[in-house]
């Protein structure tokens, strides 16, 4: 390789590193570790709930309805191909937005039935599922966070000059993000605290601080 060319490709690279072109490539690779964490706790959450509606309705058969609603849920969510291009997608990306919305309310409505069955409440699967499903709901919320800032950090530097002028040449632009109609909607994770009267009469419950290191 000629000198000259050399000062070509080191020039070119002090350019694209000054107007951003590193910065984009560092933001989206936080946003893919960030998104598939975020599928990785919405699955672990998915594939507790097989479990959860089998033992539910070993006791309360008879509220099909609601049982019914959860696995069709569960199955509105498994039918959404949540790939890395999804976070590029913002019409695909409300979609799997409201689909775990909805298994979020599905979820809620199972374990407010439950609280009427203490044989349940004291079956000793179903008191480790409701332990498992609490730390996965937290999990969720910490993964969401931690996708929210990284995708934040991201459309600032697409948005900002001279950042937004490097944007423009390769096509780079803002990706979508959890709204705050969504946030509102599933910030708050499904009761699974029958410990203490009245844990499910829908009074709001408030959010575990997520443990050091998760």
């Amino acid at each position: 390789m000629s000198k000259r060319m050399l000062a070509v490709l080191l020039l070119v690279a002090g350019l694209l590193s000054g107007c951003g072109y590193n910065t984009f490539q560092t933001g989206d690779e936080a946003i893919k570790s960030a998104w598939s964490e975020v599928l990785n706790q919405y699955q672990r959450r998915a594939d507790l709930i097989p479990n959860l509606v089998s033992t539910v309705q070993g006791y309360a058969s008879h509220e099909k309805e609601v049982l019914t609603q959860v696995t069709q849920a569960r199955a509105q969510v498994g039918s959404i191909q949540a790939t890395p291009d999804l976070v590029n997608n913002p019409e695909a990306f409300a979609k799997f937005q409201q689909a775990q919305a909805g298994l979020s309310s599905a979820l809620s409505r199972l374990l407010v039935v439950a609280e009427n069955y203490p044989q349940l409440k004291a079956d000793a699967a179903f008191r480790d599922l409701q332990a498992q499903l609490e730390g996965t709901e937290n999990r969720i919320t910490v993964a969401r966070n931690r996708y929210i800032k990284a995708v934040e950090g991201y459309n600032v530097s697409v948005r900002t000059f001279p950042n937004n002028l490097t944007a423009m040449v390769f096509g780079y632009s803002v990706k979508p993000n959890f709204t705050v109609e969504n946030e509102k909607a599933i910030s708050v994770a499904p009761r699974v605290d029958f410990s203490k009267p009245g844990a499910a009469s829908g009074a709001p419950v408030p959010k575990s601080q997520p443990a050091a290191g998760n």
